[in-house]
């Protein structure tokens, strides 16, 4: 099995253990955010409790709708012999995220922690559209790998969540921080390592293409 196949696969399995987790603490487990939301101090907006669960809900099933077509585009028979529904699904994975990106935008001010928190949420939300947006205008104008690279690049922050939980995980659980501090480095690191996550992909992809640029 070649090198991007293996990626491919683990890739897979990634998108869909997160998803399955992702489906059953949010809908199953704890259909009302209790446990999350007991984390959430001082708040400085008013808070409707029915309104963001409704979008939260959104908000996670449109992200799964991303991971979903954004993984299924990334196979070579899809991309190569299924070209109309490559396009298709393309675009259906760009209006999930521009869609995921507005829930965020509603839910960023009750972010725990605060305005330190919900100000990197809302400049992810605008560099995920825009990551996304480049990648289909490269693809217009036929530049194949430049799309391909630029979707790598946005793709990775389909796993925004599941990285900040992580991190919030192993610095509140590990190193004994609050949950406040833990779950701000976790916005801080999901990020920083989602973007050099991205590039260094794209950079091992065009490894072993010669001459390519990387833009």
């Amino acid at each position: 099995m070649s090198r991007t196949k293996l990626f491919y696969w683990l890739m897979l399995a990634v998108a869909a253990g997160f998803m399955l987790h992702a489906i059953y603490a949010n809908f199953l487990y704890d259909p009302q955010a209790d446990r999350f939301l007991s984390q959430k101090i001082d708040l400085k907006r008013q808070f409707n409790k029915p309104v963001w669960l409704n979008v939260m809900y959104m908000h996670i099933g449109f992200a799964c709708i991303a991971t979903v077509a954004g993984t299924v585009n990334f196979a070579s028979k899809v991309r190569n012999k299924y070209r109309r529904l490559h396009r298709v699904l393309g675009y259906v994975y760009v209006a999930a995220v521009v869609a995921v990106c507005l829930t965020s935008g509603y839910m960023a001010p009750y972010a725990t922690g605060g305005k330190v928190t919900s100000v990197p949420f809302n400049l992810l939300n605008i560099l995920w559209v825009g990551l996304s947006v480049i990648s289909i205008a490269k693809i217009r104008k036929k530049q194949r790998i430049a799309h391909r690279n630029w979707m790598v690049r946005s793709y990775a922050f389909c796993f925004t969540n599941m990285c900040i939980h992580l991190i919030t995980a192993l610095v509140h659980q590990g190193f004994g921080a609050s949950y406040t501090l833990s779950y701000t480095i976790g916005v801080y690191g999901a990020i920083a390592f989602l973007l050099l996550a991205g590039e260094l992909i794209v950079r091992m992809l065009n490894g072993r293409e010669k001459g390519v640029r990387l833009l």
